[in-house]
């Protein structure tokens, strides 16, 4: 998330069309106590690339870093404080906090390697990702309608044998379900 002055992060612009960004994107409920559960018992959580502050769990002390000034104005009165920062050089002490996670923004890290050790130096117990498996993608049913699209956002995310790799032996991965009802407007 490395951002030069008027230019995006990554390969959305959340400072133009993601204006409408926080009404699009509502956390879905079953979602979030997922996250909330794989957080296990931190007590302090850094959200990165928090955007408007989605999936931040209401029960913990959360510090969120967003580089887009839209999303950080989106962020509802009441959310938790945001610093302005990048995933590849966060401005907080090794191991200070308990645990670490990023919703939906790995795949706007220019460059991952470095996001994913910054990630590691901070978290003192673990590190939460959510994001879409790019080997799954196509079978999701909403792209049968849109393979370009498909073709696109597989190309977008991370493989997910190198982010075992970056994050190392103990990295567990989870399913998501995404329901048919899903309150989550992510594409």
């Amino acid at each position: 998330m490395t951002q030069e002055p008027g230019k995006p992060a990554g390969d959305f612009d959340y400072d133009q069309p993601g204006l409408r960004y926080a009404a699009m994107r509502q956390a879905d409920p079953r979602i979030a106590e997922q996250i909330r559960v794989a957080l296990g018992e931190a007590r302090t959580v850094l959200n990165v690339g928090a955007g408007s502050g989605n999936y931040e769990p209401a029960d913990r002390t959360v510090v969120a870093l967003e580089p887009s000034a839209s999303q950080r104005a989106q962020r509802p009165a009441g959310a938790a404080p945001c610093v302005i920062g990048t995933a590849e050089a966060l401005p907080f002490d090794d191991k200070s906090f308990d645990a670490v996670m990023a919703s939906l923004t790995i795949h706007q890290w220019p460059d991952l390697e470095r996001g994913i050790a910054e990630q590691k130096r901070v978290a003192r117990r673990r590190i939460v990702i959510l994001t879409f498996d790019p080997a799954r993608i196509a079978s999701f049913w909403f792209y049968g309608y849109l393979p370009p699209q498909a073709n696109a956002e597989r190309k977008r995310m991370p493989e997910f044998s190198r982010l075992a790799a970056l994050l190392g032996p103990d990295t567990l991965f989870e399913t998501v379900p995404v329901p048919l009802d899903c309150t989550d407007g992510f594409n």
